[in-house]
């Protein structure tokens, strides 16, 4: 049996944040940069100016999202916030009319972005940092949280690089509903930490 620990990144654990997300896929080249530029400033920056970015990030609070740890080994990465910190979401046209919350409410958290080491995919640890950053956001007073997973039954081939946004059947497993359907394959979905049941990411199998 093997044993998870999710908790926030810190400035010491930086590097664990970094070893997390380049086990496969953009994350290494994108340091979970994507949603706090804009296209124009993403474009401008090289992979040392977006991880000098993610850095000044970890050193500031709240921190922008939480690592999951596997028998000790760092394996997933889930970026969990203030909506209103990242601002190429309200810069998407798919998802720009699509939700019901104030584009300028702080108390708008999103979960926009997961990244799991190849050795460990198909282990459930999406869910765990999911459970996690729900827990994470309703501690840190959210009122709401928000996300944008795809449907990978919708009919069209989702590719492994989109399932950085999470898959849609894991957000409704967690409470979420969907709010709407920007794209056939996207989905925008919404939970409201008023009265949701808390979920608990402990151990994993």
């Amino acid at each position: 049996m093997s044993e998870t620990t999710i908790v926030p990144v810190t400035p010491g654990s930086f590097s664990d944040a970094q070893h997390a997300m380049s086990g496969g896929g953009d994350g290494h080249e994108c340091q979970c940069q994507w949603w706090t530029m804009t296209n124009a400033d993403f474009q401008r920056t090289d992979i040392d100016g977006r991880a000098a970015a993610f850095r000044d990030e970890v050193d500031a609070a709240p921190s922008p999202g939480l690592i999951a740890y596997v028998d000790g080994d760092a394996a997933g990465w889930v970026r969990v916030g203030p909506r209103t910190r990242q601002v190429r979401l309200s810069k998407t046209r798919a998802y720009a009319g699509a939700t019901e919350e104030p584009w300028d409410d702080a108390d708008v958290w999103a979960v926009s972005c997961f990244a799991v080491r190849k050795e460990h995919r198909g282990s459930g640890l999406n869910a765990a940092l999911l459970d996690a950053a729900i827990s994470f956001a309703r501690d840190a007073g959210a009122r709401v949280v928000e996300a944008y997973p795809v449907d990978p039954h919708a009919g069209r081939k989702v590719t492994s690089n989109e399932l950085y946004h999470g898959a849609l059947s894991t957000f409704l497993t967690a409470g979420f509903r969907e709010v709407a359907r920007p794209k056939p394959h996207v989905a925008l979905v919404s939970l409201d930490l008023g009265g949701t049941t808390e979920h608990t990411a402990g151990d994993q199998t």
